[in-house]
């Protein structure tokens, strides 16, 4: 039986360079996600003291998981979306793992069934549309950079070095 060989694209320079992108776009969705609910509590809900009492207040400390939780989201989703695009320029592939991820975190945060037997799709609409914020945000960012030359997609990075 003849060795098996194993050529692997997956060199040390091609995971730093998903290392940059995990980095990036769980920074982006954290920020984004933080700022968006900060936003919704000072404007919708009228908490003036957002940042006062956030480490005090139990209500106020879902904040920051949150943050944490849609910073974790936006870097497993900036490495599905490296490996996605690749070097293509199909907008349709681009919004399809936006959508996909919009989707699944929004809807896991909904309880479809009560919204659905309450007739108020609110909920379901407002999470999936704060997930669309947070994941298109952070691939208009990963987009950006990559066209800045910051960060290569998928392939490219090897031809470089």
């Amino acid at each position: 039986m003849p060795p098996m060989t194993f050529s692997s694209r997956f060199t040390a320079v091609e995971r730093i360079h998903s290392l940059k992108f995990a980095i990036l776009g769980g920074l982006c969705a954290g920020l984004v996600s933080v700022g968006w609910l900060m936003f919704y509590q000072w404007l919708i809900l009228g908490h003036s003291e957002v940042l006062t009492d956030i480490f005090s207040d139990p209500a106020n400390l879902t904040l920051l998981v949150n943050g944490a939780i849609a910073t974790l989201s936006g870097a497993l989703f900036a490495l599905v979306y490296r490996y996605a695009v690749r070097q293509d320029k199909n907008l349709q592939l681009n919004m399809g793992v936006v959508t996909a991820f919009t989707l699944v975190r929004g809807l896991a945060l909904v309880d479809v069934e009560a919204a659905i037997a309450q007739r108020d799709v609110w909920p379901l609409l407002y999470s999936c549309g704060e997930n669309f914020l947070i994941f298109g945000l952070t691939a208009l960012v990963l987009t950006l950079a990559m066209e800045q030359r910051w960060i290569a997609p998928f392939g490219e990075s090897s031809e470089e070095s």
